[in-house]
C-alpha cells in the first residue's frame, strides 16, 4: 500500500487547500520512501514539492497542476531532481513558464511526458466553434524537449504554441518517440511531407484538429495578444470573446 497515491477531483467533496496539503503529506509519510506514483491536483505548492521530494526518491511518476505564485520553476527543478528514476511527468493547467530542459536533464530516465499549457479554469467554449486566429508562435518548449529528453516514448502537448519547426526537431531529437499528441497546437500546419513524416515515424499520432472529449481535464485555452481585460463587469467570458475577437491560447485571462 501507498505506493500510488491519487489525490486528484479530492476538491470537490468540500476539503480545502490546507486540509489537502497535510492529507498528501500524511499519505507520503505512510509511503515510507515506497512512493512510486503521486498525482496531485491543483493545491501544489513549492513546501509540498519539497516535502515529497525529500521522503520519495524512488519515485516514478508525477503528476501535477501548476499555478503560478504556488510554485516556482526553481524549486519544482530542485524537487524532480530529487527524482533520478522518474519516467512520467504530466503538468496540467500550467500559468508557470517551465524550465523544461533543466527538467529534462534532470531526468535522465524520462519517457513519458504530458504538458496541458493552458491554464484556464473556463470550460465550454472550445465547443462552441471558436478557433484561433493571431496565436503567438513559441518554440521554446519544442526545443527544449528535442535538446533534453532524447529517451520520451510518449509526449502530450495540449494548446502549445510550437510550429512545424519545433515539431521537426522534436522528431529528430526523440528517435524513440512512439505517441505524439498535438491537439490544439494550431500553430502546426504539417507543412510538405511533415505530416506523412510524423504518420511513419509515430505510431499513435494526435494532429490538432483532433477531438479532445477523450481527455480528463478541462480543454479551453483562453488568451489575448493584448494586456487589456475585455470581459464585463462579472466577468461575462462570452463579452471577452465578442470584444476581442480573441483565439484559443496558453494563459488563462
Amino acid at each position: 500500500m501507498w505506493q500510488k497515491i491519487d489525490l486528484r477531483e479530492l476538491g470537490s467533496r468540500g476539503l480545502d487547500d490546507l486540509a489537502l496539503d497535510r492529507l498528501c503529506r500524511h499519505a507520503v509519510d505512510l509511503s515510507q520512501g515506497g512512493l512510486l506514483e503521486i498525482d496531485i491536483e491543483h493545491f501544489a505548492t513549492d513546501s509540498l514539492l519539497t516535502y515529497i521530494a525529500e521522503r520519495s526518491s524512488n519515485l516514478k511518476s508525477l503528476g501535477l497542476r501548476v499555478y503560478q505564485g504556488y510554485v516556482t520553476n526553481k524549486v519544482l527543478v530542485d524537487a524532480i531532481a530529487k527524482f533520478p528514476l522518474l519516467e512520467t511527468f504530466e503538468v496540467s493547467h500550467s500559468s508557470l513558464k517551465l524550465n523544461l530542459k533543466a527538467i529534462g536533464q534532470a531526468c535522465p530516465q524520462l519517457k513519458t511526458l504530458k504538458l496541458n499549457s493552458s491554464g484556464s479554469g473556463f470550460c465550454g467554449l472550445d465547443e462552441l466553434g471558436y478557433r484561433s486566429v493571431r496565436v503567438k508562435c513559441d518554440d521554446e518548449y519544442a526545443l527544449a524537449i528535442a535538446e533534453s529528453m532524447p529517451k520520451l516514448r510518449h509526449l502530450q502537448l495540449l494548446g502549445d504554441r510550437l510550429t512545424d519547426t519545433g515539431l521537426n526537431a522534436i522528431l529528430d531529437g526523440c528517435p524513440n518517440l512512439e505517441h505524439l499528441d498535438l491537439r490544439k497546437c494550431f500553430n502546426i500546419k504539417l507543412a510538405g511531407n511533415l505530416e506523412k513524416k510524423c504518420l511513419e515515424r509515430i505510431k499513435e499520432f494526435r494532429s490538432p484538429n483532433d477531438p479532445t472529449v477523450d481527455y480528463p481535464f478541462d480543454i479551453v485555452f483562453v488568451n489575448s495578444d493584448s494586456d487589456e481585460d475585455y470581459s464585463d463587469e462579472e466577468g461575462n467570458i462570452d463579452a471577452y470573446y465578442d470584444l476581442a475577437g480573441t483565439y484559443i491560447g496558453i494563459e488563462s485571462l
